[in-house]
């Protein structure tokens, strides 16, 4: 029967796969924008605007995505997202100008939206059925995924063109769908240990938000906006940083992303032994706090291996802030709770590196990088205040 732990095992198995082939679809696809930026004639700044297609798709549609989950269930979503996002990484390498790249975009990132909004919501079911913070080790498993999908993208470069490589990703998407969405349409959501108390009517009633909990849930999505502000910030403007306020090569200014990036693998990959030891709040708080310091030291270090392992001491201390508020914004207002928290993180990683852009031409690129260490350091803020919500 649904929730025995066979099948939340099954379950747990199954999601981890779309959470990967997300990750590595989506990096597949930023290793190609290069390539695609020199197909299309795109200037820097149209091919910035054709970008924002993948963004507003992603934020337009999450929204509507909490619906249809309420709707047709989280699982039915996940898989029809995921064939969406197979299909349409495929088109970018088909288009000869901005405008027509900007259009097929936003058809990639409303599925890429969609199907985050959807296994985010299936995930945060899982947890609460398991009553074990897993939820980190999802998006451990998309950080890989991206790792895998940027290394093969970058092997495969030199002798496929953009065309091959993402008609290859589109096959490898449309299989793993066909074989691991099998499972997940025959697994139900399971249903929490709590449905099986004396009130399973109270208890399994569908969560929505509400406005009791519509102030929390934003609370949470704002937790979400800071640490990927950081995110975003990081992954643009951290190598020019080394390279051009350090005096590092190209090839070790590279390091300090690759770094950064590795280090959030690692807490993902550690953040359900982290969570059960030391509870949602003083993770948060915690890593908070981490990301502020390290990230201080990551601006203002005189030194290129300083700086570096600001990057690492940053990336571990963001590591579980997102997965933590994704999920307990999931857990008090269900697929809307999810959508309105992954809304406000996909907006604070659109944020950051423009922002962090504007701030350095006023100041200069480390003062402008110590924002992510303040909004890390409001992350912690919010974290303890929201205490109460976050255990209960």
């Amino acid at each position: 029967m649904p929730g025995t732990p066979t099948d939340l095992t099954r379950l747990r198995i199954t999601l981890t796969a779309f959470f990967a082939l997300d990750g590595f679809i989506f990096a597949g696809w930023v290793v190609r924008i290069p390539a695609i930026k020199e197909q299309t004639g795109a200037s820097a700044s149209t091919l910035g605007l054709a970008l924002l297609g993948v963004s507003a798709g992603a934020v337009i549609t999450m929204m509507l995505t909490g619906r249809l989950c309420h709707r047709y269930g989280n699982h039915q979503v996940t898989v029809v997202c995921a064939v969406l996002l197979s299909l349409s990484v495929s088109l970018p390498p088909l288009t000869h100008s901005p405008l027509t790249l900007g259009l097929v975009l936003l058809v990639f990132g409303a599925a890429y939206g969609g199907i985050n909004v959807a296994f985010n919501s299936a995930a945060v079911d899982l947890v609460r059925a398991m009553r074990r913070p897993i939820m980190p080790s999802f998006h451990a498993a998309f950080s890989l995924g991206g790792m895998v999908g940027a290394g093969l993208g970058g092997l495969v470069a030199g002798f496929l063109t953009p065309t091959q490589h993402l008609f290859g990703l589109t096959l490898i998407g449309l299989l793993v769908t066909a074989v691991v969405g099998r499972n997940l349409l025959r697994l139900k959501p399971p249903a929490p240990p709590e449905a099986l108390a004396d009130s399973p009517k109270q208890e399994t009633a569908p969560r929505r938000l509400t406005p009791r909990t519509r102030g929390v849930v934003f609370t949470f999505g704002l937790i979400a906006l800071c640490t990927a502000f950081g995110e975003g910030a990081l992954a643009d403007w951290s190598a020019l940083h080394l390279e051009q306020d350090l005096d590092a090569t190209a090839g070790a200014a590279a390091i300090g992303y690759s770094c950064f990036a590795l280090a959030m693998t690692a807490g993902r990959l550690s953040g359900t032994r982290l969570l059960e030891r030391l509870g949602r709040t003083r993770t948060l708080v915690a890593g908070g706090t981490t990301a502020a310091l390290g990230m201080l030291l990551g601006a203002l270090a005189p030194t290129l291996w300083a700086a570096v392992l600001g990057f690492v001491i940053t990336g571990l201390g963001l590591a579980n802030l997102f997965p933590v508020a994704v999920e307990r914004a999931g857990t008090l207002a269900g697929p809307d709770g999810v959508a309105i928290a992954s809304t406000l993180g996909y907006g604070g990683m659109l944020l950051g590196p423009p922002a962090i852009g504007f701030m350095a031409d006023w100041y200069s690129l480390p003062a402008a990088l110590t924002s992510v260490a303040v909004l890390a350091a409001v992350a912690a803020g919010i974290g303890f205040l929201t205490r109460h919500a976050a255990e209960g």
